[in-house]
């Protein structure tokens, strides 16, 4: 009897680490509540943007229902993050510009480049959380980031003007 009751012990606490282990949970999608709150006037207007620029240039990008857009041109193996984890990427970006005789065009200048470097996921802009998840380790692809999922009307430098479309040629190295 005293065995059994051993067995139970152990198999109890066996399974009580192991519960404890798989709760971990990977959320692999921004929380529909976050995406309801992106201005639904702005998106359709840089929806129809991002389309002007893609038939412009007769590009084919895969669309997701938040309205990101996006080409991948290497497609990397194995996992996918989750937004909990920190990505390690290359990446430079670029806006669509909106106004003038260039509209519909990107920017020459790029406002932002980095190699190499790591960030966790749930801290960046929405379009990147909601991209990355899609993409394995090794992934190279460019991003059409609508202004609600990048930096609406608040940038973060007057080389982004308020409610801008950007886009990014990411490569996303690893994830831990």
């Amino acid at each position: 009897m005293k065995r059994i009751a051993l067995f139970v012990i152990i198999g109890l606490i066996t399974g009580l680490t192991k519960c404890s282990t798989d709760a971990v949970v990977c959320t692999k999608s921004v929380a529909q509540a976050t995406l309801d709150a992106v201005p639904k006037t702005q998106l359709a207007i840089d929806i129809g943007r991002i389309s002007t620029f893609l038939s412009a240039n007769s590009i084919t990008a895969t669309e997701d229902p938040s309205g990101l857009r996006y080409v991948v041109t290497t497609l990397g193996t194995g996992q996918t993050p989750c937004l909990s984890n920190t990505v390690t990427v290359s990446y430079s970006g670029k806006v669509l510009l909106a106004t003038g005789p260039s509209a519909g065009t990107l920017a020459t200048t790029t406002f932002d480049a980095n190699s190499g470097v790591a960030f966790g996921l749930s801290g960046l802009i929405l379009g990147w959380q909601i991209a990355f998840p899609k993409f394995p380790a090794g992934t190279s692809a460019t991003l059409y980031v609508p202004s609600g999922l990048a930096y609406g009307t608040s940038s973060p430098t007057t080389k982004i003007p308020s409610n801008s479309v950007l886009v990014f040629n990411v490569q996303l190295i690893s994830f831990q």
